[in-house]
């Protein structure tokens, strides 16, 4: 938890205020910034397979510390060059970095807390949003000075978490695989459940860019203020840090894992009604525009509240469908197909964004709204169906030797 919260205070310390750093400070074209930013997503989202693999293999420990000591080497670079190379060898390395501790991270908590795993990536994501919170503010007030200072400070908490990781961290044994990488990969494709729920659950992540993409533009162009994408994000980060855990507690209690997912998804796609709804209307109502972002805003609260109740229950299946020998290989894969998901989605969204038509502005929340009522629905008759089975994988023997022995 410590981990993550530390992971988010400072990588958004920094990247949120990268794009404009290269463009102002530096110098380059946009062109060239958004190639950077497209560089760095790639390196993360096309290597989760591999850092997944890499956790089942070399063990959790191990991945994490390095993940965390190449984001160190990353916002080092970050703060003391200014070359494109540079640059982008430094973009490169916190991609390649979040690849590697992302799965390494969820496949240690699920092995940690097989008993209750939607518990706790319930407070898993309270100490990711708080994280989220606190990064740009301090990224903010450091930024006055210089960005560099920023990069630097960055470097400073990741190289404080990579001690604390080699110095606290519990080690475990690694798990034997006789069927090597690509044995692992090919089980994973030969597993139908997972690979079912894993194209329904990439739905979540399809939805869970629009955070940064349409409802922060939808919220900025009907209201006419930029001050109103600083409310989406802030709404989100308070949402979800207040009402996460009792959330989670509430749908554990009544519904199945596969349910909450379901309701989750549908909530997340319903996130997107009222701009659908009111986009046309406020596109033509001048007088409506100091009103215009609460749409947008009664949106954010219901979508998070659907991540809330869809995110910790998505992990926990993972790990169920899976098992617990290769589960930084599920995860990986997990996100690899759910990146490319959303990546397609988000390019739709993007071009439906202010599309002409009968009723401007509906388009990409309608289109994204149809997104979360198929997912909820595949995993609901998934859920329906039997498919999706609530007891645990049994957990790997733990001896009391760690891995530095």
């Amino acid at each position: 938890m410590v981990n993550q919260f530390g992971v988010n205070v400072g990588f958004y310390m920094v990247v949120p205020f990268l794009a404009t750093y290269l463009v102002d400070d530096l110098g380059y074209a946009t062109a060239v910034v958004g190639a950077v930013l497209g560089v760095r997503v790639l390196a993360q989202q096309g290597l989760f397979l591999v850092g997944g693999s890499a956790a089942d293999r070399l063990g959790h420990r191990p991945v994490i510390i390095l993940g965390c000591g190449l984001r160190v080497v990353a916002f080092g670079l970050f703060a003391v060059v200014t070359s494109p190379a540079g640059i982008v060898a430094a973009a490169v390395l916190t991609g390649v970095a979040g690849a590697l501790f992302n799965p390494a991270v969820r496949a240690y908590l699920s092995r940690e807390a097989p008993s209750d795993l939607a518990g706790a990536f319930a407070v898993f994501n309270v100490a990711a949003h708080a994280g989220a919170l606190v990064g740009p503010l301090l990224g903010a007030a450091l930024l006055g000075v210089d960005f560099r200072l920023v990069a630097a400070v960055a470097c400073a908490t990741f190289l404080l978490l990579t001690v604390a990781q080699v110095l606290v961290l519990p080690g475990r044994a690694v798990d034997a695989h006789p069927d090597g990488v690509l044995g692992s990969w090919l089980g994973v494709a030969r597993n139908r459940r997972f690979l079912a729920f894993t194209v329904c659950g990439s739905a979540y992540f399809a939805l869970y860019n629009q955070l940064y993409l349409v409802l922060p533009l939808e919220a900025q162009r009907v209201s006419g203020t930029p001050a109103a994408v600083g409310a989406v994000f802030v709404v989100s980060t308070l949402v979800g840090i207040a009402l996460q855990v009792r959330i989670t507690a509430w749908c554990a209690r009544r519904f199945a894992p596969g349910t909450s997912v379901a309701a989750g998804l549908a909530l997340m796609g319903a996130g997107f009604a009222p701009l659908a709804v009111a986009a046309p209307l406020l596109s033509t109502a001048e007088q409506l525009r100091p009103l215009a972002a609460l749409p947008a805003l009664a949106g954010t609260v219901v979508f998070t509240v659907g991540m809330a109740m869809a995110n910790p229950f998505v992990m926990q299946l993972l790990a169920v469908l899976g098992g617990a020998r290769l589960a930084g290989t599920y995860y990986g894969f997990f996100y690899l197909v759910s990146a490319i998901v959303a990546a397609g989605v988000s390019a739709l969204a993007g071009a439906l964004v202010g599309a002409d038509g009968p009723l401007p502005g509906a388009a990409a929340p309608a289109c994204l709204l149809a997104v979360g009522l198929a997912g909820a629905a595949g995993t609901a008759m998934m859920q329906r169906r039997g498919l999706l089975s609530t007891r645990p994988a049994a957990a790997a023997p733990r001896p009391e030797e760690s891995e530095r022995t």
